[in-house]
This record gives structure tokens, C-alpha cells and sequence, in this order.
């Protein structure tokens, strides 16, 4: 008999991968249509970091065993609860790094070289005998922030476009060639380009605030694609309308799906709805990972891709 596996995110690519191979139960709108039945046999849920789970959510059903994250954040689910009740925790690390970083040189090439802008005055019939002309990206320094899958990515493409590149993270990453910058204000001071990849929670919360901001200054962009919570929204939209930062490039937000309406009508920022890692391969490539997180679940053997907490615990967790 199939797994029965319950979802709790609207993505019709992951209903029709995982569909496919397990009895599949509709939960984006909660638990409660669920038979007591249903609840007792589902072993696995599906989720993705911006939803997670809650330990009460957990306890919708009892039996769960493994929680499968689809991408590499997992800010949303309760690890700390998922430990205490035995429940494994999986995500799909890795897997949407190279989506991730093209959509990354897309948003800071848009922004920079203000693409939308060139866009709409060409499709009015103008062109461009005054407009000002734009910056390089070429020979800029990048700074990256988070220097995980999605940074290391990102630092190979800003080679090949002639860029210096620098980070800061948690720890230096001794077998990178990349140069390591111990504060994220001095990062910001060193490059003309900062790029945020880190993961959501309390560790990143507002990182880039308005020092920060402030240290890469009025020439300087701010590209986000880790997570909302890392950016000071409010110190953002100050720097953005004095020009205390030239311009910004985000893909993500503190409170999505909510865009504050003070960015969305300025003209030096370029938006997209959280999608730099949405691609058709990307959702493959995951989808495969939980399937093979599932079936070690079920042998009993070590997850593919356990969470960095599971990591610390028996190897058969």
C-alpha cells in the first residue's frame, strides 16, 4: 500500500511529482477534513520553510514520522518539537542553488542596468538620447552574504563576469578562494554590490540594517533572495528614497505575500514574487530528494538529507 503523505503548500508541480507515487492528502488548508483514519496512517508531510509546522501541528497526526522540507530553508518548521516527539526532519539542500544564483545575476543586472525602466520607455516609442547611462557589473565587487550552496553558486557566475568577490558567514570557508570579511558592516563597506542568501530566524533577523545599509552607500545595490526577515524593511525603503543605496533588487520579503506599497512605487528596485529558485528542474530534482528521504524513512536507514539538528543526533535519525 503507498505511503500516505499529507502537503501543506499550494504547488501543483509537487502534488503531481509526489501524486504519483504516494496516497497524497490536500492539507494547505489545515487537517481537520482528514478522517481519523487518514490522521492515524500518515507517516510523512511535505512542507516548504516559508509554512512549516508547529509541534500542535504535529500532533494533527500522530503517527507522523518525517517532516520533508522542499528547499534548503526550514525556518517554518519546529525542529525543537519535531525532536521531542520523534519526528525526523529532511530538507532539500542544495537542489534550487543554481536557480537561485541565475535569478540572482537576472535581478542585479535588472536593477543595475534598470532593465523594467528601458523596457517600458522603449515600448513607449522613446529612446534613449537622454537617459543617463548606467553602471558596470562587470569588475564590481560582490559581497555575499552566506556563502552556502545558493553563495557558492552565485561567487562562480560573479567570476565570470571579471568580479572580485568577498563574503561573510558564520565561519570562513577555508577551501574557497573567495575573500572572507569577518563583520557583514565591513562586507558592506568593501563592495559595490551586496547580496543577501541567508536563511530566515532569529540569527539573520535584520542583518541588513541601517548601518549596513549606510556602509554600502549611495553607489551601492542590495540584491535578497535568502529571506524577507533578513533585510530591515524600513531601513531598506529610507535608503532606497534618500539614495542613501543606489537601488535593490528583491526577491523576497518579510511579509510575504505582502509588499509594502512604498516599494512597490519606486523606481529603483526590481521585484519578483519569491520565485528564483522556481524552476521545473529544480521542483524534479527536489521532489526526487523526498522521495529518497521517504524511503530511507521507511528502511530505517539515515536521511539523504537530514536538517544540520538531525545531524547531531543517532545515526539512524
Amino acid at each position: 500500500m503507498p505511503q500516505q503523505v499529507a502537503i501543506n503548500i499550494r504547488t501543483e508541480a509537487y502534488h503531481r511529482l509526489l501524486g504519483a507515487h504516494y496516497t497524497l492528502h490536500d492539507c494547505t488548508a489545515g487537517y481537520a477534513h482528514l478522517t481519523d483514519e487518514e490522521r492515524a496512517a500518515t507517516r510523512v508531510l511535505v512542507t516548504a520553510g516559508f509554512k512549516g509546522a508547529t509541534g500542535a501541528e504535529m500532533d494533527e497526526l500522530p503517527n507522523l514520522g518525517l517532516i520533508c522540507c522542499v528547499g534548503t530553508g526550514y525556518e517554518g518548521i519546529d525542529v525543537q518539537a519535531a525532536i521531542a516527539r520523534g519526528i525526523r526532519v529532511s530538507h532539500g539542500a542544495g537542489v534550487n542553488a543554481g536557480a537561485v544564483a541565475d535569478h540572482t545575476m537576472a535581478l542585479l543586472l535588472a536593477a543595475v542596468r534598470a532593465i523594467p525602466h528601458q523596457d517600458r520607455l522603449t515600448r513607449s516609442g522613446a529612446w534613449n538620447y537622454t537617459e543617463t547611462p548606467r553602471p558596470l557589473v562587470s569588475r564590481k565587487t560582490m559581497g555575499i552574504f552566506g556563502m552556502g550552496g545558493i553563495g557558492q553558486a552565485l561567487a562562480r557566475r560573479a567570476a565570470a563576469f571579471d568580479m572580485p568577490v568577498l563574503y561573510h558567514s558564520r565561519t570562513p570557508k577555508a577551501d574557497l578562494p573567495y575573500g572572507y570579511v569577518a563583520s557583514l558592516k565591513e562586507l558592506a563597506e568593501r563592495s559595490d554590490y551586496l547580496v543577501a542568501c541567508v536563511p530566515g530566524g532569529p540569527a539573520t533577523q535584520h542583518a541588513v540594517n541601517a548601518e549596513v545599509l549606510h556602509a554600502l552607500g549611495p553607489r551601492g545595490y542590495l540584491v535578497n533572495v535568502g529571506r524577507g526577515s533578513a533585510v530591515d524593511t524600513d531601513a531598506l525603503i529610507a535608503a532606497l528614497q534618500s539614495g542613501g543605496i543606489a537601488g535593490a533588487g528583491l526577491d523576497v520579503f518579510e511579509a510575504e505575500p505582502e509588499v509594502p506599497a512604498a516599494l512597490t512605487a519606486l523606481e529603483n528596485v526590481v521585484l519578483t514574487p519569491h520565485m528564483a529558485g522556481n524552476a521545473p528542474e529544480v521542483q524534479e530534482m527536489a521532489a526526487d530528494l523526498i522521495r529518497d528521504n521517504i524511503a530511507a524513512f521507511e528502511a530505517g536507514q539515515p536521511l539523504v538529507s537530514p536538517v544540520p539538528e538531525m545531524k547531531a543526533l543517532a545515526p539512524t535519525v
